[in-house]
Protein backbone atom coordinates (compact mmCIF):
# COMPACT_ATOMS: atom_id res chain seq x y z
CA UNK A 1 0.00 0.00 0.00
CA UNK A 2 1.33 3.73 -1.20
CA UNK A 3 -0.44 5.28 0.95
CA UNK A 4 -1.68 4.67 5.02
CA UNK A 5 -3.30 7.86 5.97
CA UNK A 6 -5.05 10.24 3.47
CA UNK A 7 -6.73 13.17 2.31
CA UNK A 8 -9.10 12.65 -0.09
CA UNK A 9 -9.84 16.49 -2.01
CA UNK A 10 -13.60 16.33 -3.63
CA UNK A 11 -15.33 19.06 -5.38
CA UNK A 12 -18.73 19.86 -4.61
CA UNK A 13 -19.52 20.17 -8.27
CA UNK A 14 -18.09 16.63 -8.78
CA UNK A 15 -21.44 15.54 -6.22
CA UNK A 16 -23.58 16.99 -9.56
CA UNK A 17 -22.78 14.15 -11.79
CA UNK A 18 -24.83 15.26 -14.57
CA UNK A 19 -27.24 17.64 -13.28
CA UNK A 20 -27.04 21.54 -13.49
CA UNK A 21 -26.84 21.88 -9.58
CA UNK A 22 -27.20 19.93 -6.53
CA UNK A 23 -26.37 16.68 -5.29
CA UNK A 24 -26.53 13.40 -7.78
CA UNK A 25 -27.31 10.40 -5.66
CA UNK A 26 -25.89 8.06 -8.27
CA UNK A 27 -22.83 9.70 -8.19
CA UNK A 28 -22.78 9.98 -4.20
CA UNK A 29 -23.11 6.10 -3.73
CA UNK A 30 -20.46 5.49 -6.54
CA UNK A 31 -17.75 7.51 -4.00
CA UNK A 32 -18.67 6.11 -1.22
CA UNK A 33 -18.57 2.57 -2.56
CA UNK A 34 -14.91 3.84 -3.90
CA UNK A 35 -14.11 5.15 -0.31
CA UNK A 36 -15.42 1.85 1.36
CA UNK A 37 -12.85 -0.64 -0.92
CA UNK A 38 -9.73 2.07 0.67
CA UNK A 39 -11.17 1.56 3.85
CA UNK A 40 -11.45 -2.23 3.70
CA UNK A 41 -7.81 -2.12 2.42
CA UNK A 42 -6.93 -0.47 5.66
CA UNK A 43 -6.23 2.68 4.52
CA UNK A 44 -7.34 5.54 6.69
CA UNK A 45 -8.98 7.74 5.21
CA UNK A 46 -10.27 11.92 5.79
CA UNK A 47 -12.74 13.44 3.29
CA UNK A 48 -12.92 17.55 2.40
CA UNK A 49 -15.23 18.59 0.27
CA UNK A 50 -16.40 22.17 -1.59
CA UNK A 51 -19.68 23.63 -1.62
CA UNK A 52 -19.35 25.11 -5.52
CA UNK A 53 -22.61 22.79 -6.44
CA UNK A 54 -24.88 25.07 -3.81
CA UNK A 55 -23.25 28.26 -3.44
CA UNK A 56 -19.86 29.45 -3.59
CA UNK A 57 -18.52 32.55 -1.66
CA UNK A 58 -16.99 34.39 -4.94
CA UNK A 59 -19.57 33.90 -6.88
CA UNK A 60 -21.54 35.85 -4.43
CA UNK A 61 -19.13 38.77 -3.92
CA UNK A 62 -18.99 39.26 -7.55
CA UNK A 63 -22.67 40.07 -7.69
CA UNK A 64 -22.46 42.44 -4.55
CA UNK A 65 -22.86 40.62 -1.84
CA UNK A 66 -20.46 40.87 0.92
CA UNK A 67 -17.68 38.71 0.86
CA UNK A 68 -17.51 37.65 4.11
CA UNK A 69 -21.15 36.84 4.56
CA UNK A 70 -20.87 34.61 1.45
CA UNK A 71 -17.73 32.84 2.48
CA UNK A 72 -19.58 31.72 5.43
CA UNK A 73 -22.81 30.59 3.53
CA UNK A 74 -20.36 28.37 1.06
CA UNK A 75 -19.26 27.05 4.35
CA UNK A 76 -22.92 26.10 5.35
CA UNK A 77 -22.69 24.39 1.83
CA UNK A 78 -20.02 22.13 1.93
CA UNK A 79 -21.73 21.17 5.38
CA UNK A 80 -24.37 19.93 3.48
CA UNK A 81 -22.19 18.27 0.84
CA UNK A 82 -20.36 16.71 3.71
CA UNK A 83 -23.68 15.07 5.29
CA UNK A 84 -24.81 14.04 2.08
CA UNK A 85 -21.64 12.22 2.14
CA UNK A 86 -22.03 10.81 5.65
CA UNK A 87 -25.15 9.44 5.19
CA UNK A 88 -24.20 6.94 2.12
CA UNK A 89 -21.11 6.39 3.44
CA UNK A 90 -22.71 5.09 6.54
CA UNK A 91 -25.98 3.21 4.53
CA UNK A 92 -22.40 1.62 2.85
CA UNK A 93 -21.86 0.35 6.25
CA UNK A 94 -19.04 2.53 7.64
CA UNK A 95 -18.30 4.04 10.46
CA UNK A 96 -17.67 7.72 10.21
CA UNK A 97 -17.08 10.99 12.36
CA UNK A 98 -18.47 14.41 10.70
CA UNK A 99 -16.04 17.28 11.84
CA UNK A 100 -16.29 20.87 11.26
CA UNK A 101 -14.68 24.07 11.31
CA UNK A 102 -17.67 25.87 12.38
CA UNK A 103 -19.11 23.83 15.04
CA UNK A 104 -23.12 23.09 14.55
CA UNK A 105 -24.40 21.11 17.15
CA UNK A 106 -25.76 18.46 17.29
CA UNK A 107 -24.66 18.21 13.36
CA UNK A 108 -21.38 17.84 13.86
CA UNK A 109 -18.00 18.69 16.41
CA UNK A 110 -15.58 21.10 15.97
CA UNK A 111 -12.30 20.21 13.91
CA UNK A 112 -9.57 19.30 16.26
CA UNK A 113 -6.59 17.47 15.06
CA UNK A 114 -6.21 14.89 18.05
CA UNK A 115 -10.14 14.25 17.88
CA UNK A 116 -9.47 13.48 13.67
CA UNK A 117 -6.39 11.15 14.36
CA UNK A 118 -8.67 9.48 16.92
CA UNK A 119 -11.55 8.36 14.83
CA UNK A 120 -9.19 7.13 12.00
CA UNK A 121 -7.49 4.93 14.53
CA UNK A 122 -10.58 3.17 15.00
CA UNK A 123 -11.19 2.86 11.44
CA UNK A 124 -13.66 5.67 11.19
CA UNK A 125 -13.98 7.33 7.72
CA UNK A 126 -13.59 11.31 9.11
CA UNK A 127 -15.29 13.85 7.41
CA UNK A 128 -14.22 17.67 7.57
CA UNK A 129 -16.53 20.14 6.69
CA UNK A 130 -16.80 24.12 7.35
CA UNK A 131 -13.71 24.74 5.39
CA UNK A 132 -10.75 26.00 7.70
CA UNK A 133 -13.53 27.90 9.59
CA UNK A 134 -12.43 31.33 8.03
CA UNK A 135 -13.58 33.40 4.91
CA UNK A 136 -10.89 34.44 2.67
CA UNK A 137 -9.90 30.70 2.56
CA UNK A 138 -10.83 28.23 -0.50
CA UNK A 139 -11.38 24.35 0.28
CA UNK A 140 -8.19 23.96 -1.31
CA UNK A 141 -6.09 25.21 1.41
CA UNK A 142 -8.56 23.91 3.83
CA UNK A 143 -7.73 20.58 2.49
CA UNK A 144 -3.63 21.44 2.81
CA UNK A 145 -4.25 22.78 6.45
CA UNK A 146 -6.46 19.34 7.58
CA UNK A 147 -3.85 16.88 5.64
CA UNK A 148 -1.23 18.62 7.23
CA UNK A 149 -3.06 18.86 10.67
CA UNK A 150 -3.51 14.94 10.55
CA UNK A 151 -0.28 13.93 9.13
CA UNK A 152 -2.06 12.65 5.87
CA UNK A 153 0.52 10.96 3.65
CA UNK A 154 -0.61 12.84 0.71
CA UNK A 155 -3.32 14.93 -0.60
CA UNK A 156 -5.83 12.68 -3.38
CA UNK A 157 -7.42 14.98 -5.77
CA UNK A 158 -10.53 13.28 -7.59
CA UNK A 159 -11.35 15.37 -10.22
CA UNK A 160 -12.95 14.31 -13.55
CA UNK A 161 -9.82 14.47 -15.54
CA UNK A 162 -6.99 11.53 -15.03
CA UNK A 163 -4.36 13.89 -14.23
CA UNK A 164 -2.37 16.79 -14.57
CA UNK A 165 -2.14 18.38 -18.32
CA UNK A 166 0.19 20.82 -19.99
CA UNK A 167 -3.33 22.65 -21.34
CA UNK A 168 -6.69 21.67 -20.62
CA UNK A 169 -7.44 18.66 -22.56
CA UNK A 170 -10.98 18.96 -22.54
CA UNK A 171 -10.55 21.94 -24.92
CA UNK A 172 -6.50 20.99 -26.22
CA UNK A 173 -6.48 17.77 -27.73
CA UNK A 174 -3.05 18.06 -27.95
CA UNK A 175 -2.35 18.63 -24.07
CA UNK A 176 -0.19 16.25 -23.20
CA UNK A 177 0.25 14.65 -19.45
CA UNK A 178 2.73 14.61 -16.11
CA UNK A 179 3.15 11.94 -14.39
CA UNK A 180 5.19 13.58 -11.85
CA UNK A 181 5.82 17.22 -10.70
CA UNK A 182 7.72 19.11 -8.75
CA UNK A 183 6.03 22.12 -6.72
CA UNK A 184 8.42 24.80 -8.19
CA UNK A 185 8.03 23.30 -12.26
CA UNK A 186 4.25 23.13 -11.77
CA UNK A 187 4.30 27.21 -10.13
CA UNK A 188 6.61 27.53 -13.26
CA UNK A 189 4.76 26.42 -15.71
CA UNK A 190 1.21 28.28 -14.06
CA UNK A 191 -0.72 24.94 -14.00
CA UNK A 192 -3.89 25.04 -11.89
CA UNK A 193 -3.37 22.44 -9.45
CA UNK A 194 -4.64 23.96 -6.08
CA UNK A 195 -4.59 28.18 -5.15
CA UNK A 196 -1.52 29.42 -4.01
CA UNK A 197 -2.11 29.06 -0.49
CA UNK A 198 -2.90 25.83 -0.75
CA UNK A 199 0.31 24.96 -2.98
CA UNK A 200 2.43 26.95 -0.27
CA UNK A 201 1.04 24.70 2.34
CA UNK A 202 1.64 21.70 0.85
CA UNK A 203 5.32 22.64 -0.47
CA UNK A 204 6.54 23.64 2.88
CA UNK A 205 5.01 20.76 4.32
CA UNK A 206 6.48 18.38 1.95
CA UNK A 207 2.79 16.95 1.48
CA UNK A 208 2.55 15.22 -1.92
CA UNK A 209 -0.64 16.23 -4.05
CA UNK A 210 -2.06 12.96 -6.07
CA UNK A 211 -4.43 14.49 -9.06
CA UNK A 212 -6.53 11.19 -10.23
CA UNK A 213 -9.96 10.71 -12.05
CA UNK A 214 -12.47 9.86 -9.19
CA UNK A 215 -15.36 9.39 -11.50
CA UNK A 216 -13.92 6.35 -13.03
CA UNK A 217 -14.99 3.70 -10.43
CA UNK A 218 -11.78 2.01 -8.76
CA UNK A 219 -10.01 4.26 -9.37
CA UNK A 220 -9.29 5.20 -5.67
CA UNK A 221 -7.99 2.07 -4.38
CA UNK A 222 -5.51 1.92 -7.38
CA UNK A 223 -4.10 5.62 -6.13
CA UNK A 224 -4.13 4.10 -2.72
CA UNK A 225 -2.32 0.99 -3.77
CA UNK A 226 0.42 2.86 -6.30
CA UNK A 227 -1.01 2.28 -9.96
CA UNK A 228 0.39 5.38 -11.80
CA UNK A 229 -2.68 6.54 -12.87
CA UNK A 230 -2.82 10.08 -12.11
CA UNK A 231 -0.15 12.81 -11.96
CA UNK A 232 1.84 13.54 -8.55
CA UNK A 233 3.12 16.86 -7.59
CA UNK A 234 5.91 16.55 -5.24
Amino acid sequence: MKYNRVLLKLSGESLMGTQSYGIDPAMLEQYAKDIKQAVENKVEVAIVIGGGNIFRGLSGAAKGMDRVQGDYMGMLATLINSMALQAELEKQGLHTELLSGLAIEPICKEMSRRRAIEAMEEGKVVIIGGGSGNPFFTTDTASALRAVEIKADAILKGTRVDGVYTADPEKDPTATKFSTLKFQEALSKKLKIMDLTAFALCEENNLPIYVFDMNRPGNLLRVVNGEPIGTEIC
